[in-house]
């Protein structure tokens, strides 16, 4: 998993609430195509004129607007990533270049999803948001840096956010779940050759 840090980069303004994980990537792509293949398809319904790329882009669309096409962060609104558990909501989302979304809450297990693939979910204030919102309207920089645990944008003062210790530990090191588990290799043998010598019946062998 790629570790994250400082994220740097145009903040697409999409705030409206309620954006559910079907809306993320449709479920007829999921079927059809394979990861590393999701990116194009991102928001198509909001994105394209019909379906997919080939039916033409709209312009009004935030992440077809000039100044929002290399977009690394995505400003959301209530309840973010709502809907199923599809991780692959997450997979497009990473392939098209977002590499965080700052919203006033998420989808529980679609905020987990996430965690598991690098992208960096943030929850802050929906005026907050509105502030960055206005301050990188023309596509000015925003950069969120995890290790200070500021947004910063131009003409504000930095904005400060709340993580979960041990989750923003295994953001910066690029560790999902199973990463952290064999980190601790050592601890779980000790634990396994005592509780054999403790419950022999226990195990087969």
């Amino acid at each position: 998993m790629k570790a994250v840090t400082t994220i740097t980069g145009p903040a697409a303004p999409l705030l409206r609430d309620n954006i559910d994980t079907d809306l993320i990537i449709r479920i007829e792509r999921i079927s059809q195509l394979k990861r590393g293949q999701l990116g194009p398809y991102l928001l198509e319904t909001l994105r394209y004129r019909g379906d997919g790329p080939a039916s033409g882009e709209r312009e009004d669309f935030v992440l077809n607007r000039p100044e929002f096409r290399q977009a690394c962060t995505v400003l959301g609104g209530t309840n973010f990533g709502c809907g199923s558990s599809r991780e692959m909501a997450v997979w497009a989302l990473e392939e098209a270049g977002i590499r965080c979304v700052i919203a006033p809450s998420f989808g529980d297990i679609f905020y987990n999803n996430c965690l598991q693939n690098g992208l960096l979910p943030v929850r802050l204030d929906a005026n907050e948001i509105a502030r960055i919102a206005d301050a990188s309207r023309d596509g000015a920089h925003v950069e969120v840096d995890l290790r200070a645990l500021e947004i910063r944008a131009p003409k504000l003062d930095a904005i400060p956010f709340e993580f979960d210790a041990a989750q923003r530990e295994a953001l910066l090191e690029g560790l999902d779940e199973i990463d952290q588990t064999r980190r601790m290799s050592e601890q779980i043998a000790q634990f396994r050759a005592a509780d054999r010598n403790a419950r022999c019946w226990a195990y087969l062998n």
